[in-house]
């Protein structure tokens, strides 16, 4: 068992050496792209919930 925990972690240290890390320029692309999908499908599932909202009311 040790033996198999050992193979393992030298396994994933073999592996983690392959990655290609994103450059701070790269990191800071994405993670404002992804701040900005999330405000617009923010945006978006607000807008409906209000017209939504509004057709409720309407029928009731």
């Amino acid at each position: 068992m040790k033996e198999k925990i050992i193979n393992f972690v030298n396994d994933v240290v073999k592996e983690m050496k392959k990655v290609t890390w994103p450059t701070k320029d790269e990191l800071k692309e994405s993670t404002t792209i992804v701040i900005v999908v999330c405000l617009l499908i923010a945006a978006f599932t607000y807008v409906v919930d209000m017209a939504v909202s509004q057709i409720m009311r309407g029928i009731f």
